[in-house]
């Protein structure tokens, strides 16, 4: 498919070294240039969502859940892990930050890549919490049907929508 001109995905909260111990995060500017960086997916929590660990409350409260301890623990894990490589990254000044600062962390992580394509959802950009759709059930969540926070004529002057443009209008690779 590279070949022929077909972008991969770079999604942020994958984009991690699985052979070494530990997972880590791999530099931003080490991601495929013929790609499309995004945070998520539509099948995959939102940017608050992860941070809040909503899905795994969701799923939990639907019985999808066998060690719902454990997948909180895991949960944790994975915020703190991207917490840090945001700081690392230099996009974060420090851990202590409310959610809705790591999210624009998490946009603005996305201009150090050098993909071809840089993506987010309204769902991010607003920091909704509810991901568009729950892989693994039909009638159990209103997969596709959760409207926007806010009314479609105000999506661009919402302040947090305003702030994630910013973010991502950086060009960190320029130089």
């Amino acid at each position: 498919l590279h070949e022929r001109g077909m972008l991969g995905s770079a999604v942020l909260y994958f984009n991690r070294d699985y052979k070494t111990d530990g997972h880590p995060f791999y530099p931003s500017e080490t991601w495929e240039p013929h790609s499309m960086a995004s945070i998520s997916t539509h099948d995959l929590p939102t940017a608050a969502g992860f941070l809040k660990a909503e899905n795994v409350r969701v799923r939990a409260g639907l019985g999808l859940v066998k060690d719902v301890d454990g997948e909180y623990e895991r949960a944790a894990g994975e915020r703190k892990d991207l917490v840090d490589f945001l700081v690392k990254e230099g996009v974060l000044a420090s851990p202590d930050v409310p959610d809705e600062d790591i999210v624009i962390a998490m946009h603005a992580v996305l201009t150090r890549a050098h993909s071809a394509l840089r993506l987010t959802s309204p769902l991010d950009a607003l920091g909704a919490d509810r991901q568009p759709n729950l892989p693994g059930t039909e009638d159990e969540y209103p997969n596709w049907r959760i409207p926007l926070p806010v009314p479609l004529e105000s999506l661009f002057s919402h302040v947090n929508v305003q702030k994630v443009v910013k973010a991502l209008s950086r060009d960190t690779n320029a130089g």
